[in-house]
């Protein structure tokens, strides 16, 4: 008999603390949602606060709703729930917030040239430095290098460490204090993309002694397609890192209308341009939503998903041809798991129109995203059987798959 069976993952569903959870996700029937480091899962209670913002807040109050709705106070409000309070502030995109973060700690780094990064990090990580290299003029250095010799190239030219702690594509997960402490013994300053990590796994930006940090909000925070970015610099590098998008709401005093930049004094420096609202208020029901489970919990069940679904992989498609790219081990894993198959492009438009949601990534990764409050543990195993039906019926030679659409 398995040892996971159908009886064996109910009994685990049965015990699991964070069950109750699922209710308060909006899906369709019968689907299997294993994308959820991709997209998060719309929240129920985002559509009544999206709602009353439209159209009381903006529909009523309008103009008056930056003070009487407190949207003004948004971009702080939200990212004193996300980390400690004046520490991280919510606004732009991840792109833009990369950019932010990189030229303020160079600014803090003037004598050094060389901003270093690993090679396969998520592409805006590496075209971001790319475009800052190429816009100074030759002063500024892009470089990446393989995973294994980051540490090894921390000389005293570099001035930046970009990394992800949690890899987009294999899950892997970097030990943040122990990078950063060898980073600060080369004086260089480290930029952490938590992309993949807020939300699912416990990040400890002061325990690491984290320099800046930057992530999504639509991941597993939950926050909708596009949601507002976010942006951690710590206290002790706020008076002196200078922001190079010198937008009006990072001023000291926007509505004094002056024409000289005067950066605000704390991690409201970091704001550039106005408060995306309607994005920031499904973002707000996201974080609070996050906020009422236990981190350790998520953690715990997090891992256990992986293992469930590792253990079926083995035990039902060990011989389709599939390879584990993700560590197997559990402090090395993320909250998504990742194999690499010749024909994962098609195997994962198969299983779509099956009712099982992950992501492919290119060459050949097939990625299954585990989000603790609203997967289930039966749901490992009906995936995994979805995914031995696709190879067992060679699925994938649909013709339909040949060529890949725009979205992966």
């Amino acid at each position: 008999m398995s040892r996971w069976d159908r009886a064996a993952l109910e009994a685990l569903d049965k015990a699991d603390p964070l069950a109750a959870f699922r209710e308060q996700f909006q899906f369709p029937d019968g689907l299997i949602y294993l994308d959820g480091n991709s997209l998060g899962a719309l929240p129920r209670r985002t559509l009544a606060r999206v709602e009353q913002t439209v159209t009381q807040e903006w529909g009523e109050g309008l103009i008056t709703s930056w003070l009487g709705a407190e949207w003004i106070t948004a971009p702080r409000r939200l990212g004193d729930k996300i980390a400690e309070p004046g520490e991280l502030i919510v606004a732009d995109s991840t792109s833009v917030n990369l950019f932010k973060a990189i030229t303020a700690a160079l600014s803090l780094r003037p004598e050094r040239s060389v901003i270093l990064s690993e090679t396969g990090n998520f592409p805006t990580d590496l075209y971001m430095m790319q475009g800052i290299a190429a816009f100074s003029g030759g002063r500024i250095r892009a470089e990446a290098v393989h995973e294994d010799a980051v540490l090894d190239r921390l000389g005293d030219d570099v001035a930046v460490l970009l990394l992800t702690q949690v890899h987009y594509k294999t899950g892997a997960v970097r030990d943040m204090a122990e990078v950063t402490r060898r980073a600060h013994q080369a004086g260089v300053l480290v930029v952490w993309d938590l992309s993949h990590s807020a939300g699912a796994i416990p990040v400890g930006l002061n325990a690491a002694d984290a320099d800046f940090a930057v992530g999504c909000g639509y991941k597993f925070l939950n926050g909708g397609p596009g949601a507002p970015a976010y942006l951690f610099a710590a206290r002790r590098h706020q008076a002196q890192a200078m922001p190079v998008l010198s937008g009006w709401m990072g001023h000291a005093a926007p509505f004094a209308f002056e024409d000289c930049y005067r950066a605000a004094e704390g991690i409201e420096r970091f704001l550039c341009g106005t408060p995306p609202i309607l994005g920031m208020a499904a973002l707000e029901c996201g974080v609070d939503l996050l906020a009422e489970a236990d981190m350790a919990a998520i953690r715990a069940k997090s891992l256990q998903l992986g293992r469930v679904f590792m253990d079926l992989m083995d035990e039902h498609v060990a011989d389709h041809g599939f390879t584990l790219v993700s560590p197997r081990e559990d402090p090395r894993r993320g909250s998504h798991v990742s194999y690499a198959h010749p024909q994962g492009y098609g195997i994962m438009q198969a299983l779509k129109e099956r009712g099982v949601i992950g992501d492919f990534r290119d060459p050949d990764v097939l990625r299954f995203g585990l989000t603790p409050l609203y997967l289930r543990h039966v749901d490992m195993l009906d995936a995994v059987l979805a995914i031995r039906a696709v190879c067992e019926t060679r699925a994938w030679d649909d013709p339909r798959w040949a060529v890949r659409a725009a979205v992966t």
